[in-house]
């Protein structure tokens, strides 16, 4: 039997899931906004300091700036509030959640509330999306029940017209 151990440089690996390179610039400022969003719960200060931190990552240019803006900013102002319309369907109190799935939801709450540009189903499926490519490993089927019982109280006919197939 051969003890050798092989000490030739293997080829790296592909990553399991591909970059996608064509993210749009709005899912870019979603997922820079959580990653702010995380650091504010875990390490709380000033958003405009995070925000500091945060267009300094690479690709941020590529971001919708704005966007990225209103989310951090909105949902941290606006954080109370989101939390008192999160509460009406979570199964567990706020501080029990992860940091990342508290982030996702005050981002789909926020752009539910605040973003009428954005569709609710977009809103949700983005959220859903941020869930699964940050959050643990159910949590955005957690996400996803959430914001799908959040959307009809904020967004009642246009729920309503995407459920009565007008949309």
């Amino acid at each position: 039997m051969n003890d050798r151990v092989d000490t030739q440089p293997q080829a790296p690996r592909k990553p399991a899931v591909q970059r996608d390179r064509t993210k749009s610039a709005r899912r870019r400022a979603r997922e820079f906004a959580l990653q702010g969003l995380y650091e504010w719960q875990v390490n709380p200060r000033e958003t405009s300091s995070i925000e500091a931190n945060v267009r300094e990552m690479e690709e941020f240019q590529k971001c919708d700036r704005a966007h990225f803006d209103a989310l951090l900013h909105g949902c941290a102002l606006q954080r109370e509030a989101l939390d008192a319309r999160l509460l009406q369907f979570v199964d567990r109190p706020l501080d029990e959640l992860s940091p990342v799935e508290h982030a996702v939801l005050w981002i789909g709450a926020y752009e539910l509330i605040n973003c009428l540009d954005v569709p609710y189903k977009v809103a949700i499926n983005e959220a859903v999306e941020l869930a699964k490519s940050f959050g643990g490993t159910d949590g955005h089927k957690y996400v996803n029940g959430v914001l799908d019982h959040l959307a009809p109280l904020l967004r009642p006919d246009e729920v309503q017209a995407h459920r009565s197939g007008r949309t």
